[in-house]
Order: C-alpha cells, then structure tokens, then sequence
C-alpha cells in the first residue's frame, strides 16, 4: 500500500472548518468535513472520529477512496469515523466535489422525513439550484440504524446526490459538497439557513423561489463573496492549537 501523508497546506483549513462548522451551529459532537488531498485525487483528508470542534492538526488521516486508511497514525489518532464511505465514494463518482461536509443540522432534518426538496428561497442559497436531491436507505437495504457503514451505501447515496450540491438523508441528516473547503462550509450553514427560511415561508402560504436561472446567477456571484464570510468565522472560532 502506498503510503500518503496529509497535505500541510490544506491541514490548518480543514481544521478551521471543523471549529466554524460547530461554532455555526452545523455540527455538535458528531459530523464531519473531507477534503481532497491536493496532490492525490484518489485520497482525501478526514479527522479520526473526534467532535468536530476538537479536531487538532494530528488528527487528520488521510483515506483511499474505500475508506482505508494510507497515512501514518499513531496513538494519538483515534478510530476512523464510521461513516468515512458518504466521502469516498462521493469523490470517486463527482471528480469535480474537493470537499464534503455531512451533518445533522436541525433544521434540514424535516424535510428529509417530509419529501420536501430544500429550494432556494432566496440568494443566499442559490446554489441549491432547482432542489435538493433526497436519499432513503430504506429504498436500497430495507430497515438499517441508517448509518452509512460501508462503501456499497455510500455509492448509494452518491448516486442519489448525482450532480446537486446536497443530498437529504431521511431520518439522518443531509450531505453537502464543494469545490473548496471554503465554498461547502458556505453552502453546509446556508443550507441550515434556507431549511429555516423555507420553513417559515412555508407556514405562511405559497413560497415564490428562485428560478433555475436566478439561482445560477446568485451562486456565481456568491462565490466571488464566500473570502469574507470565511475570514468571519475564522476570526469567531481564534487560534487554533494543535
């Protein structure tokens, strides 16, 4: 087995992105974010199975796309997150996605039980496009913890994502992806943002969306902004150890 060691350059941000996930209310204990390893497409970074706003540099372990471990650890790492497979095989079907954010934000959770697609209701998350794709585990295996335990569900899921940018897991959470660590911690808490707005607008009558073109034109110009948002949070969540 070839042995890959975390890139440096992308350590101290996936770090950052665990404590601002937390910090914004995405993640608690449980949840995690991956990143593409910058000079191996096959390998992505991913903290051992840590909360994420204790995540430290020598935490992060880098994993084949079957979830096997390929870099060095020592004691100091701990287990691997169970569901390591939602980010292997997400990356091995979109070579375009170099970041995954999974979690249990609670206000996406409704719609995941409901059959209600997140859409976006207004700019902020116009990188919803036309809706939220929706994976039940249930389709593919009958009754599970739905846990997403091995690479046969996680190509599940990866296929019910297809091209969209997030995927609802019913009863469980949803999965979020980007082209930067910096872009799908943008869209993980905008998407926690647009589940509360959306249902707000809901209870009030019928919800005017943005159109597929409209969305299109706002996620582009959004991402142009994603620098000072991130360089906000950053600042929230301070130094970080380790």
């Amino acid at each position: 087995m070839t042995t890959t060691e975390p890139d440096t350059s992308l350590v101290e941000k996936l770090v950052a992105a665990n404590r601002i996930l937390y910090d914004q209310g995405v993640v608690d204990g449980l949840g995690h974010i991956s990143v593409r390893h910058g000079t191996a497409a096959d390998t992505f970074m991913l903290s051992c199975s840590r909360a994420p706003a204790l995540v430290v540099a020598r935490d992060i372990v880098c994993y084949d796309l079957d979830g096997n471990t390929v870099s060095q650890t020592d004691e100091t790492n701990g287990r691997p997150y169970l569901e390591r497979f939602i980010h292997g095989e997400i990356y091995r079907t979109r070579p375009d996605v170099l970041a995954v954010v999974h979690s249990h934000s609670p206000s996406v959770i409704p719609f995941g039980v409901t059959g209600h697609r997140l859409r976006p209701i207004y700019h902020m998350a116009g990188f919803l496009g036309s809706g939220s794709a929706l994976f039940d585990i249930r389709t593919d295996v009958g009754d599970t913890d739905m846990l997403i335990r091995n690479s046969e569900l996680g190509r599940a899921l990866a296929a019910s994502l297809g091209a969209r940018t997030c995927v609802l897991m019913r009863g469980h959470g949803s999965t979020t992806v980007g082209n930067s660590i910096e872009q799908v911690v943008y869209r993980a808490i905008y998407a926690e943002h647009n589940a509360k707005l959306q249902t707000q607008a809901m209870a009030l009558g019928e919800v005017t969306y943005l159109s597929a073109q409209e969305a299109d034109l706002a996620a582009a110009a959004n991402d142009t902004q994603i620098g000072r948002s991130w360089d906000l949070w950053l600042r929230r969540v301070g130094k970080i150890e380790g």
